[in-house]
Order: C-alpha cells, then sequence, then structure tokens
C-alpha cells in the first residue's frame, strides 16, 4: 500500500507540495517530523494522511498549538 500527504492550505483548499510516496504510514509519519516546518514556510498550513486514496486521519495542522 502507498501512503501519502495531501496538502492545505490556511482556507483548507489544496495545494501543492512534495509529491512523495511512503510504504507504511510509520515512514510517512516519520518524513513529516522532518519536513512540517519547510512546508509550512512553503505556504502549507495542514496536512492530511492517505493510504491509497482513503484518508487516515487530518486535516491536522502544522502550526504550533501556543498551549
Amino acid at each position: 500500500m502507498v501512503y501519502r500527504w495531501r496538502y492545505q492550505s490556511g482556507s483548507g483548499e489544496e495545494v501543492s507540495g512534495p509529491q512523495v510516496a511512503f510504504t507504511d504510514q510509520d515512514e510517512a509519519e516519520d518524513w513529516l517530523v522532518d519536513a512540517w516546518r519547510e512546508l509550512l514556510a512553503g505556504g502549507i498550513d495542514s496536512v492530511t494522511l492517505l493510504q491509497e486514496e482513503a484518508k487516515v486521519y487530518g486535516p491536522m495542522s502544522l502550526h504550533l498549538d501556543p498551549t
């Protein structure tokens, strides 16, 4: 199975981002831990994890929670 991230703007619209495919969920999440700051700097506000075309979870904000 293939996992990938869908990228969204602050208004929830889908935006372009790195088209990286992963073989499992852990690999996708590990990549995001390293890449989220770069994604945020590039105008991506949230991400959704997909397995093939099915949503695993998200959208998840890339902004730090101030609490």
